[in-house]
């Protein structure tokens, strides 16, 4: 796995996020990384950092149950961005590990995405990634991680897009990818609401005649 350019660092001063998971991925003293280590080796920054983390791979096509499993996180960490408070997850949650390999083998379809997305990250646009502005970001996190969680066809790739991007804007502090993730909200919202309108309106013709 090649090593993420760590001369890329994040405009702030901290070691990117792609830094961060490929350390752990490659951490040769671990047989498995718990979200607790995630959580620990995140610090501050672990809100964002970890809704990006449990958001990204429901992007790309996953067994079923997975967007179940990632999405419980989720819901925590939204809400505690909608309160202002700081990140923090229960110990059963904490507790949840994988093995170093299927990290490193998430690391390797996330990461090179992750870093070009780092290359265009920059605090900017302050306005929209302080509170209120931030609560409502949570708010919509949260509708977007209980969207997540339901057997809705093409319910967890525009979403899981949706909450990627305002995640990294609330890590990079940058507001015109905030922007950018409102509207890719409004789109997942959308087309999720009409996938579940079509659903409703064939189960009604179904079983229609069933019930007449």
């Amino acid at each position: 796995m090649t090593p993420p350019d760590i001369t890329a660092q994040a405009t702030h001063g901290s070691v990117p996020l792609s830094v961060v998971l490929f350390r752990l991925a490659t951490d040769q003293g671990r047989e498995r990384i718990s979200v607790g280590d995630l959580l620990t080796a995140l610090g501050d920054r672990a809100i964002g950092a970890l809704m990006f983390f449990f958001a990204a791979p429901n992007i790309l096509p996953v067994p079923p149950g997975v967007s179940t499993l990632l999405g419980a996180p989720l819901l925590f960490l939204s809400a505690q961005l909608m309160l202002g408070m700081r990140p923090w997850l229960p110990g059963f949650v904490t507790r949840r590990s994988l093995s170093r390999d299927d990290l490193a083998t998430l690391v390797r379809r996330v990461v090179p995405w992750l870093v070009k997305a780092e290359k265009l990250l920059k605090p900017r646009a302050q306005v929209l990634v302080r509170p209120p502005v931030e609560y409502i970001v949570g708010l919509i996190c949260l509708v977007l991680a209980a969207i997540l969680m339901l057997p809705v066809p093409l319910g967890n790739t525009l979403p899981a897009l949706a909450i990627s991007v305002l995640a990294l804007g609330v890590l990079e502090r940058d507001g015109v990818w905030i922007a950018l993730g409102f509207v890719a909200s409004a789109v997942a919202g959308a087309v999720v609401w009409g996938v579940v309108w079509a659903m409703i309106k064939a189960a009604v013709l179904i079983l229609g005649p069933v019930f007449s």
